[in-house]
């Protein structure tokens, strides 16, 4: 695979700050209309909110090398991952608010996120992202073309039979997709050693005949390198992979969620990826404070721009509930 360039690097960290920007907002506008006493229903934002921070590098690392033509399912936990898929800030921003302009009209929320420009879906559902994939990358293969799928997934679901025969499947016909687990370490407040036989998910890949691979660290160029090999794997009719790397939950399983059951809840922002990596290009002379200072700028005028737009846009007349439930015309 080819070397990273300093121009790559920095688009990896330009990308990883700007999810954390937007998740950052988006926690800042979920609790804003929620206090003095939590209440998950009421607000601007009402419903549960899954964020990614301390995930940017399997997002960041993975979709670099991928078009807007591939397809790309992701979890309950997806901003990080459609960010990275070049997904459009307004409509993103506008569909967790609930908002006409919203990418679903503001029928799906946060956990519902569908983007035909990017070919991106995900779902509450655990796994429900897997079997679409498998559809996508099905289509591709038969239409003929070099485009892939790849499908996000959390460590829990990797217990659930739609991972299993999802991977079967593509083994069996060769499809041009790949598996990506995120290992947070926590399938919501259950630890990964209590409820998985393997320590890695990686080694499940060797029962269906397809390589795989774990990538430790949360470490952004080394989920490029092992994503780069999957992708050109897929690409060039070689069949599917999966990818479990491991990575980190900063937050709470959800925002409201007390984290009682963590031990690590005190500690974890000392591992946060994005200081760690920034330090790296800073010593390594491929960033300087300055260039750090414009990306963070840049960022955050895109998200609040996204944010104002939401908070601006309408919602869905009431009156119309019951439409794009079903096939209107003939």
């Amino acid at each position: 695979m080819a070397e990273l360039t300093g121009e790559d690097r920095r688009e990896l960290l330009r990308t990883m700050i700007l999810i954390r920007t937007f998740e950052e907002a988006i926690l800042r506008e979920y609790h804003a209309d929620k206090r003095p006493a939590f209440d998950i229903g009421a607000g601007a934002v009402p419903g549960e909110m899954h964020l990614s921070a301390g995930q940017e590098p399997v997002a960041a690392g993975v979709c670099a090398n991928l078009t807007t033509d591939d397809a790309v399912t992701a979890t309950h936990r997806p901003h990080h991952v459609a960010i990275a898929h070049g997904m459009d800030l307004r409509a993103l921003a506008a569909e967790i608010f609930g908002r006409e302009s919203g990418l679903g009209r503001g029928r799906g929320g946060h956990m519902h996120l569908f983007d035909p420009a990017t070919h991106f879906s995900c779902s509450g559902i655990i796994a429900e992202g897997l079997p679409p994939a498998l559809g996508q990358a099905f289509a591709f293969k038969q239409r003929g073309t070099r485009n892939i799928a790849v499908a996000v997934t959390g460590e829990g679901a990797a217990n659930q039979g739609a991972f299993h025969e999802s991977l079967n499947l593509a083994a069996l016909w060769q499809l041009p997709v790949v598996f990506v687990v995120e290992d947070n370490d926590w399938a919501i407040s259950v630890p990964r050693d209590a409820s998985t036989a393997l320590k890695s998910n990686a080694d499940r890949a060797s029962a269906y005949g397809m390589p795989g691979t774990r990538v430790e660290g949360n470490d952004v160029e080394a989920v490029h390198a092992a994503a780069a090999e999957a992708v050109a794997l897929a690409r060039t009719g070689g069949g599917p992979s999966l990818l479990e790397i491991h990575t980190l939950r900063l937050w709470g399983h959800f925002e409201g969620d007390a984290q009682g059951y963590r031990s690590d809840a005190s500690t974890a922002s000392e591992q946060d990826p994005i200081p760690q990596y920034r330090a790296r290009l800073i010593d390594t002379g491929v960033v300087a404070e300055e260039d750090i200072a414009v990306m963070s700028a840049s960022a955050s005028e895109r998200v609040e721009d996204a944010v104002s737009f939401a908070k601006n846009s309408p919602g869905p007349d009431p009156a119309e509930a019951t439409r794009y439930v079903f096939v209107e015309g003939a």
